[in-house]
This record gives structure tokens, C-alpha cells and sequence, in this order.
């Protein structure tokens, strides 16, 4: 090796900080299920109202929610969706991008959602049908999982009338048949692969009748409404979906970024209760579809921007960070001086991706040094 690199597994000491590691990420891209959200109050009341309005009242509201790169757009919409996960009666997916068109926003959904819940609501479904057709009364999918496995119902008892009722609610008999097939070992992994838009083979679909193939934007608006309608049916209030990065459809052909929005508008005009989109969208693109694509945004209705922290957010923002590695209970911000968070405020302008990396870096600087505090000059030594 190299003298000139200087490698080594050997973890960096932070005691004297009264921390046992360095709780800022060095990479800081949003968590799954962020556990820390701080400031942006008119953004949180405005998603809160959205969201609360389409639980309250079951009626479709969406919000777009602007800010420049590294204000927090992926990090609000995911911190929204851990909230609603622990809603028993609502069903979330988080969509990273729009790719090239709606079938691949639904595509992201349902693998958002993932082969074990579309699993568990063709299982859920399946328990209302023999409610009614056996004399059994299975609630939920692990009740009709059981029944299902220990012979008391049998699946050719129940599965054509399922197939009629759900053909019925959601006026897609391909879908019903797909959703169906995902109890059936044999056949569910076609199954989902069609229910996702992956492509199957015409003799996978024909084990299945399934006459259709779901490969473009009206086939994927027509199985997401078929969806939410089952969803519905099931009992459930919502649909939320959060789609993250909407300004990536800029470089998308004008055809295609029409197509795209046309077919959201599409979802939107099916869908007037049950469904709560929330985009995440950088400004000055989401100006450029409020000019030009008017039939599409003014179905949005409302949009909030995130704003740069203020000095307030950054000193709660770093002591909840730094909450979470305390040895001791403490609170505060040290070993970060009050200069020295005023200089990474003016670095940073407030930007919470630009605060966090810089934090991190500082974090491990102070301690490879065995300073105690992180003032102004060593900031301005540092970054």
C-alpha cells in the first residue's frame, strides 16, 4: 500500500463532546423514516391541513411542495409519510422521481408498497368475499391466511365471486384476476409483476386470463384507480401518494412532459375522493407548468415553500442531532459556540444539506484536534 494514503479501521473518539459518535450524517441524504424535522412551520401546517382535510372529509386534495436543492423537499415528504404509516385506515407510497411517464410513477408505488401488502389486501379481500359466501368470518389477511392454509376454505369456494365483485368495484376485470392471483403460489409472482407494469409473457398473463398487458400511462392511471376503488372498498380513507423530484419532468421531451402531466390530471379528475398527491418540486420548474400546462396545476390547488433555517432552526436542528449521541442527559448545542453556529448559518445560508455535511465535517475536525468548542475561527480554518 501506499505510504502515501494513511487507512485505518480505528473509530474516531467523541468523549469529549459527551458524545458516542458523531450523530451528523456524512453523506446527508434523507433517512427512510426521518426521526428528527425542524422549522418550515407554514410548510408543515399547510401538508398538515392537506393531509387532514382528505382524512377528515375522504375527499381528494393535493399540494405541491417547492424549495431550492438541499431545502428539504425529499426530507418533508418522507418525514409526512412515517407520520401516515402508523394510520391503520391509509395506504402510502413514496415515488423518488417521475421517470418517463405515469406508468412509472405507478410502477414506484406498488414496489413502494411491496409484494407482502399487496399481498396482505388481496388476502383482506378475499376475508370480506367469505364473510359472505362460507360460514367462516375471517377478519383481516393473517385470518384468511390461516383459514386459506389449514384447508377450512377452500380457494375455488370464493375466488370466483371475488373475481365478480372485484371486477365489479373497480371496472378492470384483468386487475381483479391479478390481485386474486397474488394468494395463489403458483402464480404470484406474474401476478405481481403485472400489477407492477414489469412486462410478463403471454402465457404467463394467459395462465392467469389476463387479457390485457400493462405497459403505458392509461393502462397505469386505470390499475391505480382500480386500486384506491379496492382500497376503498376495503374500507380504508386514502390513497397518499408523494412524488419527490417532479421537477426532473423538465427533461423530459415537451410530448412526453405533457403525456406525463396529462395523465396525472387524468388520476385526478377519476379520482375525487380517496386520493392525496404531494409533489415535491423545485420552484422555477413548477413556475414553468403553472404558465404553461394550466389544465394541470390549477387541479393542484395549493403550494407551500420550504425556506431557508433561520438562526432559531439551526440551533434546534444541531441540538436535537446532538441529542442523539449524548452520553449524559444534556441539552444545548455544545461543543458548537454561538459564533460558530452564526458562521455556519452565513456559510451555509441556510441551506439544511449544506448544514449538515459542514456540521459533520466540523464534528470530526474538533475531535481529530482535541479542541473542546467549535468556534467562528475554527469554522473558518476548517470549511
Amino acid at each position: 500500500m501506499s505510504e502515501a494514503f494513511d487507512i485505518t479501521d480505528e473509530t474516531q473518539d467523541y468523549d469529549q463532546f459527551g458524545l458516542t459518535g458523531n450523530p451528523f450524517p456524512y453523506s446527508p441524504v434523507p433517512a427512510e423514516d426521518p426521526e428528527i424535522y425542524c422549522g418550515q412551520e407554514q410548510a408543515t401546517n399547510t401538508i398538515s391541513s392537506t393531509v387532514s382535510t382528505t382524512l377528515s372529509t375522504g375527499k381528494s386534495k393535493h399540494l405541491v411542495v417547492t424549495g431550492k436543492y438541499g431545502n428539504g423537499k425529499s426530507h418533508t415528504l418522507k418525514y409526512t409519510r412515517s407520520l401516515l404509516r402508523d394510520q391503520d385506515d391509509v395506504v402510502v407510497g413514496y415515488v423518488a422521481q417521475p421517470g418517463e411517464g405515469f406508468v412509472d410513477i405507478y410502477h414506484e408505488f406498488m414496489y413502494d408498497l411491496g409484494f407482502a401488502e399487496v399481498q396482505n389486501i388481496a388476502y383482506e379481500y378475499l376475508a370480506s368475499i367469505a364473510q359472505d359466501v362460507t360460514e367462516t368470518n375471517p377478519v383481516g389477511a393473517s385470518a384468511m391466511r390461516s383459514l386459506i392454509d389449514d384447508g377450512d376454505v377452500l380457494l375455488s369456494e370464493i375466488v370466483p365471486v371475488a373475481i365478480k365483485r372485484l371486477s365489479d368495484v373497480t371496472q378492470f376485470a384483468d386487475f381483479a384476476r391479478a390481485i386474486v392471483h397474488m394468494v395463489y403460489e403458483d402464480t404470484n409472482l406474474y401476478a405481481w409483476q403485472w400489477l407492477t407494469a414489469e412486462g410478463i409473457r403471454y402465457e404467463q398473463r394467459k395462465e392467469m386470463e389476463i387479457h390485457t398487458a400493462l405497459d403505458d400511462d392509461t393502462m397505469g392511471v386505470r390499475a391505480f384507480t382500480a386500486l384506491k376503488n379496492l382500497l376503498l372498498e376495503l374500507g380504508y380513507t386514502a390513497v397518499f401518494v408523494f412524488i419527490d423530484e417532479f421537477e426532473s419532468i423538465a427533461r423530459l421531451s415537451s410530448k412526453d412532459e405533457q403525456a406525463t402531466l396529462n395523465s396525472i390530471r387524468h388520476l385526478m379528475d377519476q379520482n375525487s375522493d380517496g386520493l392525496c398527491l404531494l409533489f415535491g418540486c423545485a420552484p422555477e420548474v413548477w413556475q414553468d407548468v403553472m404558465s404553461e400546462y394550466h389544465a394541470f396545476s390549477e387541479r393542484i390547488g395549493q403550494e407551500v415553500a420550504l425556506r431557508p433555517l433561520t438562526n432559531e432552526h439551526l440551533h434546534e436542528l444541531v441540538e436535537e442531532y446532538l441529542n442523539q449521541e449524548r452520553r449524559r442527559e444534556e441539552s444545548g448545542v455544545q461543543p458548537f459556540t454561538e459564533d460558530g453556529l452564526d458562521m455556519i448559518l452565513q456559510r451555509s445560508q441556510g441551506n439544511i444539506r449544506q448544514v449538515l455535511s459542514v456540521c459533520s465535517r466540523l464534528l470530526d475536525a474538533a475531535a481529530r484536534e482535541q479542541r473542546s468548542e467549535i468556534t467562528a475561527e475554527f469554522v473558518e480554518e476548517s470549511i
